[in-house]
């Protein structure tokens, strides 16, 4: 029994380190008093409110937008045919590498009363001193989430429509209905589930947010914690305004996992159907330019203009940009990008290959765990972390656990773990998926076991998903904002933390070289997914 123990002490390590940032902010209630009492209720009188107002129209205007130019997206691919069709498949996932607070720069500098759109139509119509409408606003931030995340719902819409509503659509056109009560009664109902999760997940990365939000100057909850934590000085506010978000993440999270449930279900039984496919329907004259523009707009307004206005800055002679020092950036994003990557890759090996080996229900309950943090909000993870710090630290003030902390890259790194370790994972469970369960067996029959299985057996065959799994985490960890901003160590710039410090000063032009910096590693995964996907078309 001590032996059971002692292998289970590294997964209860793990699961505790990787829950500390949620029981942080949990257990910040513990210090709860009269002070935080009035706190509580001043909040709620004054920012509450405004955060949660915000938040919610700000989710309401990502959720119907994602979801109809999602939807609407993967049905033209879909269901119909044509010229350019197999383009705007790839095509449509472009804006996947465009981080949404790279977006907002580029629209703001292009479109603000001293750029190029307003200056042009004062001169060309007269309307000296005029000014337009202004584009950080909350509709502006919903415009800029919407063309950024909805690929998320036309990834998943894609595939249901694909693999569930075939065998129907083509039932259904031999009964003689028509394409409008197809599309309408038949494919759209079956692809339900898939654009509920596809909206969860984009309204999770909504509200996780914090370079929009505080760029455009909105009170959402993301805001509003920093603001309360750095601003205001006030680690019980923080944790308050942090347990809300945390509360309605998990709602959303407990939606997301509801629709896929539904969405295993019908995958199954269009398994069971048979290889009936049904034939896209052919377009042609305007029909087919509906199609055009339905495709080409989310392209249009997710990638390629946001990419021509900051190109623009670039090739511009009178913006000084600073090349010496961009080196210097772009160095320390690798370095920890690659240090995020190794580690969650390692121990993502490490999880998966135990619960290969024994799928008791404390390993099952580890890996699950770990699956939650990638739908906790940066913010969340800042205080959970920094909260219980700093509470060690004023109990015993000659501990050096601060500065370990927020004085070298443990804390940062330490923040992506938690934040992208489920993405590591679930590459190589999908790499282990590939793996027949009779491999190990053989194996052990020739003398192959523990380590050495997964050195000399298990290890070649997940070269492809390890490597897939370390690139996502690369990109995910340089494009990270929040936690990179609070917890980096003095003088480690990121990309990331530049582009939104120069666009906070107003130096759009200069913010224009680290933003597409971002954008050009951003590419990575979309190439990756999009030949995964050609592939599993053929």
């Amino acid at each position: 029994m001590s032996l059971q123990r002692l292998r289970d002490l590294p997964l209860l390590v793990l699961a505790l380190l990787l829950l500390l940032p949620v029981g942080g902010v949990l257990a910040a209630w513990l210090q709860w008093d009269a002070q935080s009492a009035d706190i509580l209720r001043e909040m709620a009188s004054t920012v509450l409110p405004r955060y949660a107002g915000a938040s919610l129209a700000l989710c309401l205007a990502v959720a119907v937008g994602t979801a109809l130019v999602g939807t609407a997206g993967a049905a033209a691919v879909t269901l119909f045919e044509f010229p350019g069709r197999r383009s705007f498949e790839w095509a449509l996932l472009l804006p996947l590498a465009m981080p949404a607070y790279v977006v907002a720069y580029a629209y703001t500098d292009f479109l603000q009363f001293s750029g190029p759109m307003q200056t042009w139509l004062r001169a060309a119509f007269g309307l000296e001193g005029r000014v337009f409408p202004e584009v950080r606003n909350l509709p502006g931030a919903a415009w800029v989430f919407v063309f950024t995340l909805y690929p998320y719902v036309y990834l998943l819409a894609r595939a249901a429509l694909s693999e569930r509503a075939a065998h129907l659509m083509e039932a259904a056109r031999l009964l003689g209905a028509s394409m409008r009560r197809r599309v309408l009664a038949v494919a759209l109902p079956l692809a339900r589930p898939a654009i509920a999760a596809g909206v969860a997940l984009a309204l999770m990365e909504t509200l996780a947010d914090f370079g929009v939000a505080s760029y455009f100057g909105i009170q959402t909850f993301s805001a509003g914690i920093y603001k309360a934590w750095l601003a205001m000085d006030n680690r019980v506010a923080a944790a308050q305004l942090a347990t809300a978000l945390l509360a309605v993440v998990g709602l959303l999270l407990w939606l997301e996992h509801r629709a896929q449930r539904r969405l295993r279900f019908a995958t199954l039984g269009g398994a069971r159907a048979g290889s009936v496919e049904a034939q896209p329907m052919r377009l042609s004259g305007r029909h087919a330019l509906l199609a055009w523009l339905v495709c080409g707009l989310p392209v249009l307004a997710g990638f390629v203009l946001p990419v021509l206005f900051m190109l623009r800055p670039l090739l511009a002679a009178d913006v000084d940009l600073p090349w010496d020092r961009f080196g210097q950036w772009a160095f320390n994003s690798a370095r920890l990008g690659v240090a995020g990557a190794a580690l969650a890759i390692v121990i993502a090996l490490a999880l998966a290959f135990a619960l290969r080996q024994r799928s008791d229900p404390l390993t099952r309950g580890v890996v699950q765990l770990t699956g939650l943090g990638y739908a906790v909000p940066g913010a969340v993870i800042v205080v959970g972390l920094l909260a219980p710090v700093g509470a060690l630290q004023a109990r015993w003030p000659d501990w050096p656990l601060s500065f370990w902390v927020t004085g070298t890259v443990l804390g940062v790194v330490w923040a992506y773990l938690v934040r992208f370790m489920s993405v590591a994972l679930q590459s190589v469970q999908a790499g282990y998926a590939r793996i027949p369960a009779s491999v190990d067996d053989s194996a052990r029959m020739l003398g192959v076991s523990g380590l050495r299985l997964l050195a000399r057996v298990h290890w070649p065959l997940l070269q492809r998903s390890v490597l897939a799994g370390a690139l996502l985490v690369l990109v995910d960890v340089m494009k990270e904002l929040p936690a990179t901003l609070v917890l980096r160590p003095f003088d480690t710039d990121t990309l990331a933390v530049v582009a939104y410090q120069l666009a906070r000063d107003e130096r759009l032009g200069e913010a224009a070289l680290p933003s597409l910096a971002l954008v050009l590693v951003g590419l990575v995964p979309v190439m990756l997914l999009s030949r995964t996907l050609r592939d599993k078309a053929r």
